[in-house]
């Protein structure tokens, strides 16, 4: 933003400076570095493999290991194949914010005049130095902080502040890097260059500025349960095992299979594509997500900071009120002098918007002289002549400076006007005084008030309802004053309660997050107010959801769980955004959390499967050891149990599924206690059946073993359907994908087990009774699983 703090009187010593010396420059080119931002360095291959680092990649390497060392190479290269597909996922999402840096610096890349030895010659923006005295030409990029030192002109700071008009600068003005002069030439000396700099302090807060995967969290938590659950079993059935003379090779065999048991092989994997499904079908709605975690992310956002312009507004000034001053011309007349008056190409923004009052494309006059506006004079002025020869000289501009030229007004009169321009600025509306005169030295006379503002989008009321029928609250964010916030938050539905951001920044720490519970929005905000408000509400346990489009925006966008750039962003903000809008408005806000929240259904499906599915194999092979002292199944069973669970169950990225009318959040505590209570119950079933191969069916040890690896693939696909549904599996129907994989599934390893594809064959009625007892064990299990769910609240 511009800055109105007075000039010491050693920077007025400096003004007239007639640029640096080459040899000063190069000196102070040593002393604050080149005008960039330094960004760390990461060697790309090093990264990669830093993704065979922790938790579940140890477990997972020591199962390969330790399947090696028994000569089980297949289930070997099956473990190490998934660390690299994991490994490569993870790659492709980052260096998201490294890519905001680049970003941002390739707009700086400039030449520009810039006076050495007094002499002007072209130089590149990042050989800068404070100091330096530049020209800023019409259409230019300002690359550093510099303070204006001849000229007068119009720097566009939307990008930095959201603000839709350009700002008027002269001498002693300071111009921000990353601003465009769209009017007039500018000399200038540099202030502040590289991080110092207005464009520099949003990079680094862009770079620093980490979201908040709960993906992340989730992975971790997982990850560590089950580490727990299947390191602990397999400690004790191998040390069950050692005590009573086994074999190391064999102790080493069972701890692999209980270590394919227990890790989440594919979790990581089947998370980014459900994920990925997910964004598949926002694409298709106009939400290009761009983070494929944010997706989840968004699930559970309970907080959205909208940025006003652009988002809630039209980003156009418009004239909202017309309050003629005369009785000698009609509105419409008055809508015509106003549209004559202007600039007739537009390129100014409220001369744009009073081209719009002409009731009729034929103004019956034309402009015959046309000066611009002066931020001397504060005012536009035109000469127009009308079809009947008169002409007429029309004025505008700020109220205050036009009334001083109309003499012939009482004190009264006067007073009235400016009370009429208070009460638009009360409604968050800028005051344009309209005045004309028919002789050169004839006194000014008002016309017309026109109150000016970039009004809220068509839809923002309708789609603020619908985020806050979602439970979400909304909080408004814009660098316009706290007049205009407010009228604007008030025709939208979103509150009165309006802060302004230097408020903000005088209270306390403690204050702020209890401030920032309670506000309505944030007026008169700066990059790093946005960025830090999105802190405030994260810290206090907040999901927090930020659209944007200017780079002022960046930062915040980079913070929250779901980033959001809207439609016409700058490119710095569609590449800090999780997730860009290709439509108007807010529509694509809605559309990402409701599927947002029907991904999450979906991954939480997963989730409790999996859970159930580890506590039921951990369960079943410790008690089976225990009273058979003999695995249930073998390691190759296992390996191909491992496809049949966690490879065929993707087919949940295709589920039928409702979206919640709540934000949705992970419970982990209470999912993995409510999926044990099942794991468990499924682990008895498959003992049941282990007891019966072994007595009953009369099956050898590799027989039975096949048995019981059949039971758990039909179990898993029955598990699928069960925890699928809240309530009971009867309740919704699943998606056409899911069942074919699940029938796929099982008859193909029906045909495995009944003709002895790979594993032993085992009779026919043997394999049907042991369905019949999955399929009914199943229904019993689904009327426990709806008491489980209700009691830890899973939904």
């Amino acid at each position: 933003m511009v800055m109105d703090t007075p000039l010491n009187q050693d920077y007025k010593d400096h003004l007239q400076t007639a640029g640096l010396t080459s040899a000063e420059a190069a000196r102070r080119l040593v002393q604050y570095g080149p005008n960039e931002v330094t960004e760390p360095k990461h060697h790309p291959f090093l990264a990669f493999l830093k993704r065979y680092w922790g938790p579940m990649p140890w477990l997972l390497e020591i199962a390969a290991v330790l399947a090696l060392l028994v000569g089980h190479t297949t289930e070997a290269l099956i473990i190490v194949v998934l660390l690299t597909i994991n490994a490569v996922i993870g790659s492709v999402q980052s260096n998201s914010a490294a890519r905001s840096v680049r970003m941002l610096k390739q707009n700086l890349q400039v030449q520009l005049p810039v006076l050495r030895d007094g002499v002007w010659q072209d130089i590149a923006a990042r050989e800068l130095v404070p100091g330096d005295v530049i020209t800023l030409s019409l259409g230019c990029i300002v690359p550093a902080d510099a303070f204006v030192l001849k000229g007068t002109g119009d720097v566009d700071l939307s990008s930095l502040t959201g603000e839709s008009l350009p700002k008027t600068v002269g001498s002693g003005d300071l111009v921000p890097s990353g601003s465009v002069v769209v009017r007039g030439k500018l000399q200038a000396r540099v202030d502040a260059t590289g991080e110092n700099t207005t464009y520099g302090k949003t990079i680094s807060l862009v770079r620093d500025a980490q979201p908040r995967s709960h993906q992340q969290d989730l992975l971790f938590e997982i990850v560590r349960i089950m580490m727990y659950v299947g390191v602990a079993a397999s400690g004790v059935v191998g040390i069950y095992a050692l005590i009573t003379g086994k074999s190391l090779l064999s102790i080493a065999s069972l701890v692999v299979t209980f270590l394919m048991g227990a890790v989440p092989v594919a979790l990581p994997a089947v998370l980014s594509i459900v994920q990925a499904a997910g964004a598949t079908t926002l694409s298709h709605e106009g939400v290009l997500v761009t983070r494929l975690d944010s997706v989840e992310d968004a699930a559970s956002i309970d907080v959205f900071c909208l940025d006003k312009t652009g988002t809630l507004t039209k980003n156009q000034l418009e004239v909202q009120t017309l309050i003629p001053l005369t009785t000698a011309s009609t509105p419409d007349e008055i809508k015509q002098l106003a549209a004559i008056s202007c600039d007739q190409t537009g390129s100014e923004p409220i001369d744009a918007a009073c081209l719009k009052l002409a009731v009729s494309q034929d103004l019956n006059a034309h402009q015959i002289a046309f000066s611009p506006f002066d931020p001397v004079t504060k005012c536009t002025e035109a000469r127009v002549r009308f079809s009947d020869g008169q002409e007429l000289t029309l004025v505008k501009g700020a109220p205050r400076v036009i009334l001083a030229r109309c003499t012939q007004l009482s004190p009264d009169e006067q007073a009235h006007i400016l009370n009429l321009v208070g009460k638009l600025s009360h409604k968050g509306l800028r005051a344009i005084l309209l005045a004309s005169k028919t002789g050169t030295t004839m006194p000014l006379q008002p016309v017309g008030l026109l109150g000016l503002a970039d009004p809220p989008r068509e839809d923002a009321s309708r789609l603020i309802g619908q985020l806050q029928a979602l439970q979400i609250r909304c909080v408004m964010l814009t660098g316009d004053d706290r007049a205009i916030a407010q009228e604007i938050a008030a025709q939208v539905g979103i509150g009165s309660t309006i802060i302004r951001a230097s408020d903000l920044r005088k209270l306390s720490h403690t204050e702020q997050l209890s401030t920032v519970e309670t506000a309505d929005g944030f007026a008169e905000v700066l990059p790093e107010d946005k960025h830090r408000i999105v802190s405030l509400l994260q810290e206090n346990g907040h999901s927090v959801g930020m659209t944007g489009d200017g780079v002022n925006d960046a930062p915040a966008l980079r913070q929250a769980e779901l980033g959001c750039a809207v439609e016409g962003a700058s490119d710095i903000a569609r590449s800090s955004a999780s997730a860009v809008l290709t439509t108007p408005g807010l529509i694509g806000l809605v559309r990402a959390v409701t599927e947002s929240r029907r991904a999450y259904q979906r991954m939480l499906t997963w989730v409790i499967n999996k859970v159930t599915k580890v506590i039921e194999t951990v369960v079943l092979f410790t008690l089976a050891y225990f009273l058979t002292g003999s695995m249930p199944i073998t390691l190759l069973g296992m390996s191909l149990l491992v496809f049949a669970n966690d490879f065929a169950t993707m087919s949940i990225a295709t589920d039928n599924v409702k979206a919640t009318n709540s934000p949705n959040a992970w419970q982990l505590r209470s999912l993995v206690a409510a999926a044990s209570g099942l794991g468990a119950l499924f682990a008895l079933e498959d003992l049941l059946i282990w007891m019966l191969a072994t007595t009953a069916f009369g099956l050898n040890q590799n027989a039975a073993c096949t048995l019981v690896m059949f039971a758990l693939v039909v179990n898993s696909q029955i598990r699928i359907l069960c925890v699928r549904e809240r309530n009971h599996f009867w309740a919704s129907r699943p998606g056409i994908g899911m069942l074919v994989v699940a029938l796929f599934t099982t008859a193909l390893f029906l045909g495995m087990v009944l003709f002895g594809w790979i594993v032993p064959a085992v009779s026919c009625g043997a394999v049907l009774t042991t369905g019949v007892i999955c399929l009914v064990g199943g229904i019993g299990i689904d009327f426990a699983k709806v008491a489980l769910f209700h009691a830890f609240r899973v939904k």
